[in-house]
């Protein structure tokens, strides 16, 4: 989960903002994009500092520094040192990268980063010292506005999303969770979907692709507004005012009526005021979405969002 430029809560993102160390099994999008390449070398079973498993533990210090100096050589923006602890089994080393405080596990011997580890006995993995108690947000309510809208406003659940049209967590969401529940909970009229903008500061066409949806909805109201987000996301890879312009074009816009919409920053306000709500409700990354204002943050898989939806359809 992508993350955005001025977090009110020390969490990890994208998209990941909840409580990282709290979930991060059951949601490992919760990183920001950087560190998700990590994940992905760690898994592919590349190691981070060069030579294997060795069993012999560095001190605290030197992992950390070993860290800091592999991050900050990926000339993707420099992490600063939180703090770190010896967990007893490995090392938990929080820095500080692009204004989210992020915390990371090295192993004792400083060869390995782990961002997802997995007891073998037991259920406790390491937290942060006073991170312990910390309990799950309880519902809350989301102002629903006049954001678009798709589903019976009859609806017993009540599905917001505030997304990011650029974010690759975002569009996987879209892939994996989207579509499936359009088919099987909105158009059977049992969720209701809000969609508001969450455009991170980090994704430079993220702005525009958000307006640009709001320009066509101007002229096709809800249906249409839905129809281009569908589009942007199936072209995450090539958003950009030209293209967004050709593509509400194919939706049967009046061409220059959006082009007028889109060059005049017409929503622009609309779209940063969605995210500064966001905010206010906590929201630091995204997807985060709440069901029927329980909080579910990042792309999480389909199962878990059915899970979910179920129990409210059934309380």
């Amino acid at each position: 989960m992508d993350d955005v430029k001025s977090a009110k809560r020390d969490d990890v993102i994208e998209i990941p903002v909840g409580k990282y160390l709290n979930a991060v099994r059951a949601n490992p999008w919760r990183l920001s994009t950087f560190v998700l390449v990590l994940i992905v070398l760690v898994f592919a079973g590349v190691m981070l500092f060069g030579g294997g498993t060795t069993g012999n533990a560095i001190s605290e210090d030197v992992a950390a520094e070993r860290l800091l100096s592999f991050i900050n050589a990926q000339g993707n923006g420099e992490a600063t040192l939180v703090s770190t602890e010896n967990t007893g089994s490995l090392y938990l080393v929080t820095v500080n990268y692009q204004q989210q405080n992020i915390p990371v596990f090295v192993t004792l011997d400083g060869s390995y980063l782990i961002t997802d580890p997995v007891p073998l006995a037991g259920d406790r993995v390491p937290q942060p010292s006073g991170t312990g108690n910390a309990q799950p947000k309880g519902p809350i309510t989301v102002e629903l506005g006049d954001s678009p809208a798709k589903g019976s406003a009859d609806a017993k659940v009540t599905f917001v999303e505030f997304s990011d049209y650029e974010c690759p967590f975002c569009g996987r969401f879209y892939t994996d969770v989207y579509q499936l529940l359009e088919k099987e909970y909105i158009a059977t009229g049992k969720v209701k979907l809000v969609f508001k903008d969450f455009p991170l500061s980090f994704h430079p066409s993220a702005q525009k692709a958000a307006e640009s949806a709001h320009c066509v909805r101007d002229q096709k109201g809800d249906v249409g507004y839905f129809l281009m987000h569908n589009l942007l996301f199936e072209n995450q890879q090539s958003l950009s005012v030209e293209n967004e312009k050709k593509w509400a074009r194919t939706l049967g816009v009046d061409g220059a009526a959006f082009d007028t919409c889109l060059d005049s920053g017409k929503h622009a306000k609309l779209v940063q005021d969605n995210l500064v709500y966001g905010q206010s409700l906590g929201v630091s990354g995204t997807p985060t979405s709440y069901i029927n204002g329980k909080e579910i943050v990042g792309a999480q898989p389909y199962s878990v969002v059915k899970q979910m939806i179920e129990d409210e359809l059934t309380a």
